[in-house]
Order: C-alpha cells, then structure tokens, then sequence
C-alpha cells in the first residue's frame, strides 16, 4: 500500500530536519540572494522610485502572501505544501495545476542560476586573470552549469539539514560584502550628505510609467513565499517555526535590498550606468577593489545558493504528484540511507542540465506570469478553506476576519494585474499569448495523466485537525 506524504508520521526529534536559522537562510535563498538583479531597477525607474519600491514591495506584495502561506502552513503542515493546500481546498483537478504550473516555471528558473554561476566566473578569470575560456568555448561553460547543478543534486540527496547547513555558509559569505559596503556607504553618507535619491524618476519617464517598470523588476526580487512549504515536514516544528521564520526573513530581505542600494547611490551618482552585474564595480567605489572582487565572488555564491535552496523545494513537486499518481510511480523511491525523493531530484537536475543549453531569459516575464497563476491558486484555496472547513485548526490566522483575508488577496491580485498591463505595454500581446499556452498545458495534460498514469491509483486525502 502506498503511503501518502500527507499521512507520514512526523518525527518527534530534529534529526534531519532544519531548524529556525537554517530555515531563515535557505528561505532567503528561496526569495531573495542579496542584492543582485535590483541593479536595473535604478537603472530604469530613477534612484527615488527604486528606493521606494524596495520599500513598499513587502508590504502590498512580500507580507500578504507571507500571511497566506502563514495561515495554510501551520494548517497543512505537509509535503507537498500549496499542492495539498489546493487540492484540499479545490479539489485534485486544480491541486494538479496548482503543482504543474509551479514545477514547469522552474525549468526556467532553475537553469538561470547556473548560468548565471558560469557568467559570473567567466567575467572575474576575465577581469582577474585575462582568461576567455568561458567565454569562447561553449561546452566548457557548460560543464560548469552542469559541476554546479549535480553539486546540488547531491547536497539536496543527502537532505534538507544538508541544505540548511551550507545555506547558512553561504549566507553569511553573500550578507557580509553588501553589509561591508553599507556601512561604509552610511558612514561616508553622514559625513557628507548627498540626496542620493535625486531624481526620483528619469527625465524621460512618468511617475506611473516609472513605477510599472520597476514594479515588475522587484517582484521577480521579491518573490518565492511559499517555497519551503513543500518541505514542511522537513522543517523541525512547522507550525512554530515556519510562521517565525516568515517573520524573520521578509525585514532581512527588505534591508539587504535597501541598504546597498542607498549606500551604492551615495557612491555612485551615475545612476543611469546601473545595469545587471554592477554592483562588483558600485563596491569598489565604496570599499576599494577588494570589496569588488568580494562582491563578485558574493555573486558566484548567490547564484550556487539560490539554486541549492530551490531544489530543495521544487523538486518535492513531481514526488508529490506521483504519490497521487498523476506521475510515473518511480519517482515516489527514496534513498534508503537518507529518505529523501532522490529520483525526483535527479529527474529536475536532468531537466535543468538540458534547459541551461538554450539562452531562456526570454521566458522569464512567460514564467512570473504563470507563476503568478499558482499563486492565484492558493489564494483561492485560502477563502475556499475558509468558507467549507471554518473549524479546521489554524494556529496561525489572517488578521481581520473576512475584510483580512479579501485585502490580503486584493493586493497581490491588483500588483499583478499592474504587472500584467506594463507586460502588455512593453512586449504586446506575445507574452501573453505565449504564458496563456502555458498555463493551458496544465489541463491539456490532466485528462491523458489521469487515463494513461493515475488509472485506477487513488488521490492521497489531506487530513487536517479540527477545533
């Protein structure tokens, strides 16, 4: 007889499991990775609107999912996280999308970072050491997307604990350089004070015009919430400590976005030469040109990081789905040393190896729009819940009754949709189309999985508690 995740026991003692710190710093990882990536929000919006943005961000969009994840989470404390939410709440037709869509976007995702790792690499042996392998041989770069995904694969094999620990190695090593260069870009602020959010918007821009382009650049920084919730039975305490960690990780994430930011405009007033990468070169005109090389390797760390702490969420997505059956039952085995799905995990690492070949950036505005579908989803979920199991235990709960739970799903809806329009007006209708064929892969699939896969295997009941 197979047995559900959602019907595990838990253990009563750590063991593997990861505890309140190593769970700040892998979510950290699953949202955020330092500063990198926000260079072209000041580059596009103006210094004003960046910092504004940074800030405003975790309230309409980073503490309204945090609070949803929140109340679903301690509720639902399982494998398999929003996927179970959903389908409690919606049923299995939509508990499929739920995960479908949220696996097929890491396939961008998650080929990002190595290349990122690899591009990174390539431009410090270039400025360093004047070496251009990289960058002038293909499969050599390759093979270093490839060292940095099977690294992973075997760190997340061996289990979340494994995952934590180096996640709180790397964290320490991303954290460090952009405190360095804030509190050096601080301290010089207060000795000369400059108006480093001057302009607000670039000349060329409207206020609005500003605000929706930045917008869709700090949600992709702010994004990811509820990650870690498919490894909830991994977490030492989940209901205690998932919440905590929550509160925990959104003002670290919040502060080491606005820091840097600040003190690199202090340093740097050419705020239109913000583009992807420049925070290596904003360092050294803080700190000198070891906080440069610092500030680089911090981002080979990150994009190493970033990926570690995603596979470890993600890949419980097809594990899920196949216990359900919806997937082919090989990829429920786990590792007899380490109990962990290790056939799902080398599933996504070999997914992930093919994607790294292909120049997908393209795809990223096609992945946050679907992402943002999923997301819509456990909204959905949460009213649903709240409206047929008003008694199921919720040791976390939106504040604010009914008003509490429509304003927490208003605002990330209403982000979005500004979202949506700035993709309209900046890439026509393709992007749209092209997310919406996307999305529809979802229930394309469910009738043929559920014909051909699932037969006649039954769809895992979520068991809650009750008051």
């Amino acid at each position: 007889m197979t047995v559900h995740p959602e019907e595990r026991e838990l253990p009563s003692t750590p063991g593997r499991k990861l505890m309140l710190l190593p769970l700040v710093m892998v979510m950290f990882f699953t949202v955020s990775g330092g500063a990198y990536g926000l260079e072209d929000l000041v580059g596009s919006s103006g210094p004003g609107m960046a910092l504004v943005l940074i800030l405003i961000t975790p309230l309409i969009w980073s503490l309204p999912t945090a609070l949803m994840v929140a109340e679903l989470s301690t509720a639902m404390p399982v494998s398999g996280g929003y996927y179970a939410w959903v389908k409690k709440a919606l049923g299995p037709f939509w508990g499929f999308q739920e995960g479908w869509w949220s696996w097929i976007t890491s396939f961008v995702d998650m080929a990002i970072y190595p290349v990122l790792f690899a591009d990174y690499l390539n431009t410090l042996l270039v400025q360093q050491f004047d070496y251009h392998l990289l960058e002038e041989n293909w499969l050599a770069h390759w093979l270093v997307t490839l060292v940095v995904i099977w690294t992973f694969a075997f760190v997340n094999i061996r289990g979340a604990k494994g995952v934590g620990s180096s996640s709180n190695l790397f964290g320490a090593f991303v954290l460090i350089p952009f405190g360095v260069m804030s509190v050096i870009g601080l301290f010089s602020l207060a000795q000369n004070p400059v108006a480093f959010w001057d302009p607000f918007v670039p000349e060329d821009s409207t206020l609005m015009g500003s605000f929706g382009t930045g917008l869709f650049v700090v949600m992709w920084n702010y994004l990811g919430w509820d990650g870690l919730s498919t490894v909830a039975d991994e977490i030492h305490e989940p209901k205690r400590n998932f919440p905590r960690g929550l509160a925990l990780t959104i003002p670290l994430v919040t502060l080491a976005y606005l820091l840097p930011v600040g003190a690199g405009l202090q340093a740097s007033p050419d705020w239109a030469g913000w583009t992807a990468g420049y925070f290596p070169q904003v360092a050294a005109m803080v700190g000198g040109n070891w906080l440069g090389v610092w500030m680089a390797i911090g981002g080979l760390v990150s994009a190493a990081a970033l990926f570690n702490a995603l596979m470890l969420s993600i890949s419980r997505l097809p594990y899920v789905m196949a216990e359900d059956g919806f997937l082919p039952d090989v990829i429920t085995r786990r590792h007899k040393k380490y109990d962990t799905p290790y056939v799902a995990i080398i599933i996504c690492a070999v997914v992930y190896s093919f994607f790294t070949l292909s120049a997908f950036s393209s795809l990223v505005v096609i992945d946050v729009i679907v992402y943002a579908a999923s997301l819509m989803l456990e909204f959905a979920a949460l009213i649903a819940l709240r409206l047929n199991e008003p008694k199921m235990k919720r040791p976390v709960r939106v504040p604010g009754g009914w008003f509490g739970v429509a304003l927490v799903t208003a605002l990330p809806a209403g982000v979005l949709a500004l979202a949506l329009y700035s993709t309209y007006e900046e890439e026509g209708w393709r992007a749209i189309w092209m997310s919406g064929a996307a999305i529809a892969t979802g229930p394309l699939l469910y009738p043929f999985l559920v014909r051909f896969v699932k037969k006649d295997r039954p769809t895992g009941a979520v068991e809650v508690e009750y008051e």
